[in-house]
């Protein structure tokens, strides 16, 4: 199941997700066809599409003919009625970027399949749902596999590569060397919840959660401590700010759920009570800041000693949350640390983090958090414990 350069590369969905991974394509020289059941969307789609390629060439890294002829090779197709799949009978592969519902992915792979050739990949976009349970339906499920890109997907360098149970070894093997070819960064994750970057990347948020909820900070504070102390390009809050606390909070509570209730994972009341009251972030107006005209953004704290605490206690959370995935295979070492950086801008992969910081630090800080507290929700990775008892380190 080889998809040849400049095979047809089908995408279901005009959302801003199937329109960035068609340009993506289309960019990279193949044809491309985008299908979606809402005309309007596909219309959207269409003049987004010719506005970020323009963008592009206006910033220089595409010239004015291959811009054009990017544009050209899209096709946008209504997928109404019983025959509004047939435009991908002749696709190599078909990225579907639906609504995160298992049942409608289900349903469309079941009917993908009636129309695509035998040597199709089906791939899925999907961020939290089990790759295995979207292909159990399918007569073929050695050709389904995963393939997260992150938003804006042009612009986001990683991209996860997931195979389900029943996935082909070729079909994995193929499905990376096509997306290395159009120049993103692919690591190899397991099916599990969250797959790499959303399961690490909870306690960033969560953590912040948890400190603003104790009153220990405020989020200007917790934000300035994480860009201007840790490094990080934003702060927990004005990232589920942007990211939109619907989606954010979904994808805390998909996990939470899919972990067993395991602690480590427990969503906060705080951000429910924001997505009850309508109060989704920057999309919305009103977050944990208020972006609505005239309104001034509230002063962090500068306090170092209190920032460096802060930091301390969210990195101490992600790097264990990263050693974990170790311990249960979710990636190797190497493609952890790359998808933090590339996945989620992250100043430095997370072991080697952990390394430079001292994984005897990170040990005792953990463990002084769950002797504290009395909760499982700290408890550090066996494989934390076993490298600090060796004397082992990740570099």
């Amino acid at each position: 199941m080889r998809v040849e350069r400049g095979a047809r590369i089908g995408v279901v969905g005009a959302g801003a997700m199937g329109t960035g991974i068609a340009q993506i394509a289309a960019t990279s020289g193949h044809p491309v066809v985008v299908v979606d059941t809402n005309g309007a969307a596909l219309a959207r789609a269409a003049s987004g599409l010719e506005r970020a390629i323009q963008r592009e060439i206006e910033k220089g890294r595409l010239d004015a003919p291959a811009g054009a002829a990017a544009v050209a090779r899209v096709q946008w197709h209504d997928g109404s009625g019983p025959s509004g799949l047939d435009a991908f009978a002749d696709c190599g592969l078909v990225v579907e970027a639906v609504v995160e519902r298992l049942d409608i992915k289900r349903d469309l792979f079941v009917r993908l399949e009636r129309v695509v050739a035998a040597d199709c990949i089906l791939a899925t976009n999907t961020s939290s749902l089990p790759v295995a349970a979207i292909a159990a339906p399918c007569a073929r499920p050695d050709r389904v596999i995963g393939v997260h890109f992150f938003n804006p997907a042009p612009v986001m360098a990683l991209v996860e590569i997931i195979p389900g149970l029943g996935t082909a070894a070729e079909v994995t093997a193929h499905t990376r060397a096509l997306v290395d070819g159009w120049r993103k960064t692919t690591v190899l994750a397991t099916d599990t919840p969250g797959f790499i970057v959303n399961r690490i990347a909870r306690p960033f948020y969560g953590e912040g959660l948890r400190l603003h909820d104790e009153g220990i900070a405020d989020p200007a504070t917790i934000d300035w401590a994480m860009r201007e102390l840790g490094g990080f390009r934003m702060g927990p809050f004005e990232l589920m700010d942007l990211i939109g606390h619907d989606v954010n909070f979904a994808v805390t509570r998909s996990i939470f759920e899919a972990f067993f209730y395991d602690p480590r994972y427990k969503p906060s009341i705080t951000q429910q009570r924001l997505v009850d009251a309508g109060m989704l972030g920057r999309k919305s107006g009103r977050g944990f800041y208020d972006y609505r005209e005239g309104a001034v953004r509230p002063q962090p704290v500068a306090d170092r000693e209190l920032g460096a605490q802060i930091v301390e206690r969210i990195l101490v959370m992600l790097i264990n949350e990263a050693i974990d995935a170790v311990l249960w295979r979710v990636a190797s070492p190497a493609d952890i640390d790359v998808a933090v950086t590339k996945g989620v801008n992250y100043p430095k992969g997370l072991l080697a983090w952990g390394d430079a910081m001292g994984l005897d630090r990170v040990l005792t800080r953990l463990t002084a958090l769950e002797q504290e507290y009395g909760e499982d929700r700290y408890r550090p990775s066996a494989l934390l414990k076993r490298m600090v008892r060796e004397g082992r380190s990740f570099t």
